[in-house]
């Protein structure tokens, strides 16, 4: 995959210099080809080159000018090298003495959302909006955190206002990305008719089949998604999200041996699409192969640290190996309190990091902690109030009588995450959604995909990561 920075000397909205992103081994959540989750994933765009402007006679380069130009090479190379720490200095350099620089400015946006740091991703994004309303990178980068933080009429907004710049009416990427803002705000209609416009004027623009083919996957019409999606893979054969998407579609019909094979299929055409490894992570985490789910969410972390949603589902697959290995408990609650510094204070990551840590003597202080914190949440039932209660007692009593915690059992299997209606892998991801049609190496290429099925959650306050069996969330 890779990642769009914007050259120093290119004008808003015309050159760009692409350079291969590389991440650190240990960094997301997110996408919308995915269930529901979201970190929020920092997302470089990639824009088709446009000639640059014409130019009077060239003019001799001044020393200033060279040395903010090996500046902004050095923040590129670092960048590059996941150093974003150096890349972010060097961008600032460039900014501080060159404030109308805008590609410095977007690169420090794009290292912010990297980082999970939205707001100041957002404001730098809004820095460079005010020097070129119409740079359309930027307003979709800027779109697809409004998107992330539900904001679906902000992003709306945006995306119309943009498109009223002159020389920008029929921008597809903008209008893709509509597409999706409106089908997020169950704005169907207004959705399929956007998605339709882009069709009537790019008629092989397979963002736009995707796009299409979700709207009729949110209203629960799989086999007309499918032949949507049959068309998009006509025109884009290599785009793992239409792969993903399809496996969503064959989730929802039944058929999970094929749905497998999509997901399978979508990582091999893009060993870093993070929606992919979410999604086989989920169906692994649905049959109880806790190890093989550890596996795929290990990558999705890997490729999105800042995705609350893969490092929970991580902390489950850790959590669901404790009966066997208690360092792996001890590890489930690690992940799950990355989770609580990426959204504080959520229900599951809460409970669950209680649960993970009594596995152990060497975890029992925080998981007194995290286990009354769980406790005192008004979504936490009665029963599992008097569960958490027992759980305190033993530990208390453990410590008086210097006995280790008893190895916990193995949890039972859950039929209703096998199979059946109350299955995870019928649900929606409700923090991945919104980044779909988010700008990649393409506009809404890897970012724009549901993937359902990563949404698993535990049972609230139970001892172990179980996928709930409860209803369906409704579509």
């Amino acid at each position: 995959m890779k990642v769009t920075l914007m050259h120093p000397q290119a004008s808003a909205g015309s050159t760009f210099m692409a350079f291969r992103r590389t991440l650190a081994a240990a960094t997301l959540a997110l996408t919308t080809a995915c269930a529901t989750t979201s970190q929020v994933k920092p997302v470089p765009v990639a824009t088709t080159e446009a000639p640059a402007p014409a130019v009077p006679a060239p003019v001799a380069e001044t020393k200033k000018e060279r040395d903010m130009r090996e500046v902004f090479a050095q923040a590129v190379a670092a960048f590059d090298a996941g150093d974003y720490a150096k890349a972010e200095e060097g961008f600032r350099e460039v900014v501080d003495k060159a404030p109308q620089s805008l590609n410095a400015q977007f690169n420090l946006g794009v290292i912010a959302e990297r980082q999970g740091r939205i707001a100041d991703a957002q404001a730098a994004y809004e820095k460079v909006r005010f020097l070129e309303p119409g740079h359309v990178p930027t307003l979709l980068n800027l779109g697809r955190l409004y998107r992330v933080q539900e904001k679906y009429e902000d992003a709306i907004a945006l995306y119309e206002e943009g498109l009223k710049v002159k020389g920008r009416e029929h921008e597809a990427s903008l209008l893709n990305n509509l597409t999706v803002a409106y089908r997020l705000a169950g704005k169907h209609e207004l959705a399929e008719a956007t998605a339709r416009r882009v069709l009537a004027r790019h008629p092989d623009d397979a963002e736009a089949y995707k796009n299409l083919a979700l709207v009729y996957y949110d209203q629960g019409k799989y086999r007309l998604a499918e032949l949507v999606l049959a068309n998009a893979r006509k025109l884009d054969e290599k785009d793992p999200g239409i792969y993903n998407n399809l496996g969503m579609i064959y989730l929802k019909l039944e058929d999970r041996p094929r749905a497998l094979a999509q997901f399978q299929k979508a990582v091999s055409l893009d060993e870093r699409f993070a929606p992919g490894y979410l999604n086989l992570g989920a169906m692994a985490l649905a049959w109880r192969d806790y190890a093989g789910a550890e596996r795929s969410f290990s990558k999705a972390v890997e490729l999105e640290p800042g995705s609350s949603e893969a490092w929970l589902y991580y902390a489950y697959a850790l959590d669901g190996q404790k009966g066997r290995d208690a360092k792996k408990g001890l590890a489930a609650g690690e992940a799950f309190e990355k989770v609580l510094s990426l959204r504080a204070e959520q229900p599951e990551a809460l409970c669950g990091a209680g649960w993970a840590y009594a596995v152990e003597r060497a975890g029992w202080d925080k998981a007194e902690g995290f286990l009354q914190r769980c406790k005192d949440l008004g979504s936490t039932s009665a029963q599992d109030k008097q569960m958490i209660d027992s759980k305190l007692q033993g530990i208390a009593a453990m410590r008086k009588t210097g006995q280790p915690e008893a190895a916990p059992e193995e949890n039972a299997p859950n039929p209703a995450a096998v199979g059946g209606s109350g299955s995870m892998l019928d649900k929606v991801s409700d923090e991945t959604a919104p980044r779909e049609g988010a700008p990649a190496d393409a506009p809404g290429e890897s970012g724009a995909a549901p993937v359902d099925g990563a949404a698993a959650s535990p049972e609230q306050g139970g001892p172990a990561a179980e996928p709930p069996a409860e209803a369906p969330r409704a579509e």
